[in-house]
């Protein structure tokens, strides 16, 4: 599977330990099957006076899904997705059962969702009604090394 990684450097050798702990599936490597959704990431506010840099690899998820690896997937917005990621976010390590997870992300489209949830302004039942109308982007979090030393391999980097 052909993935892509966001950034503003080239990254040839991913470390799954070095991100913030508290996003969508813990503190890993995060690359995407969505082009786009990687330049978006590389493209952030944050990254305006810095270089966009897509990085593409080759994700054996094939063999992943077959081996002994703890592979999680949420293929859709639904309750068991919110839970995990409101739990990770507060700062739950709910991802640490897990070497690699791929899901919807938590993206402009249903972020505000999310936080009235979190907050306690909008109900579990409201919240997924609205999530269930959205379309999920994709994104692989790899949080085992050994995933990403064997099973991810960087193919180049590129400036967009």
């Amino acid at each position: 599977m052909r993935v892509y990684h966001g950034s503003i450097v080239a990254v040839e050798n991913p470390l799954v330990g070095v991100g913030r702990r508290n996003l969508d599936f813990g503190q890993g490597f995060y690359v995407t099957d969505l082009e786009q959704q990687a330049i978006s990431w590389a493209q952030r506010p944050l990254n305006a006076d810095k270089p966009h840099v897509i990085n593409e690899y080759e994700l054996d998820m094939d063999y992943i899904r077959r081996s002994e690896y703890r592979y999680r997937h949420f293929a859709a917005y639904d309750a068991e997705w919110l839970e995990f990621v409101v739990a990770s976010r507060r700062g739950e390590n709910v991802w640490q059962d897990y070497d690699i997870i791929e899901g919807g992300i938590a993206n402009d489209r249903v972020f505000n969702t999310i936080e009235l949830y979190m907050a306690g302004l909008t109900p579990r039942e409201e919240t997924l009604q609205k999530l269930m109308f959205e379309k999920p982007n994709n994104q692989i979090c790899i949080l085992n090394q050994a995933v990403a030393d064997n099973y991810l391999h960087f193919i180049n980097a590129r400036t967009v």
